[in-house]
């Protein structure tokens, strides 16, 4: 967005009260974002599965209730998180995921049953997987369907992957963290 670094405003209240999703019209917005830019989203409810996924692409929060409909979400870069007065604590176990076991010679697969989940905790469980994954490590996920944002997602970062379109519908989802 430019040299020094921004602050990037969103407000889906609009969107959200005409009940239209704005998860896309977020990540496209994020995806302007500088490396020290801050991202300010303003939203009718706590956006706790979004938390979770902005905190997998490297972002620390702060929450705020303006009123009943009107919260404020602040992120910035998690080298910036000391910026945030009154940060709320990292949520590390409310989703669920595997703790990671890894022993340090063999690389490690880690299965994620994302079956049944809504949009996007099935992502946000991925890439929080992803995260705590080392080099040569796997994750292999089953979906409900093919996870076309998760896909999109696993291309800007990097991370190769093959996608098995199951009889029923649903899909494997095998990536290598490189």
């Amino acid at each position: 967005m430019g040299d020094s670094p921004q602050i990037v405003e969103l407000d889906v209240r609009p969107h959200l009260r005409k009940k239209l999703e704005p998860f896309q019209l977020i990540m496209e917005t994020v995806k302007t974002l500088g490396p020290d830019d801050t991202f300010v989203l303003h939203t009718t409810f706590k956006p706790v599965p979004l938390l979770g996924l902005m905190k997998a692409k490297g972002f620390a929060y702060k929450t705020e209730r303006l009123a009943n409909d009107h919260w404020k979400v602040t992120f910035v870069p998690r080298a910036r998180k000391g910026e945030l007065e009154g940060s709320e604590p990292d949520d590390e176990n409310r989703l669920g995921e595997a703790p990671s076991t890894a022993s340090p010679e063999a690389p490690q697969t880690i299965e994620l049953n994302n079956r049944g989940l809504e949009p996007p905790q099935p992502m946000i469980r991925t890439l929080k997987a992803l995260e705590g994954c080392r080099t040569g490590d796997r994750v292999v996920i089953h979906n409900d369907r093919v996870p076309v944002f998760l896909i999109e997602e696993l291309r800007a970062l990097g991370y190769p992957y093959t996608v098995e379109e199951q009889p029923d519908g649903s899909a494997r989802v095998t990536i290598q963290k490189t």
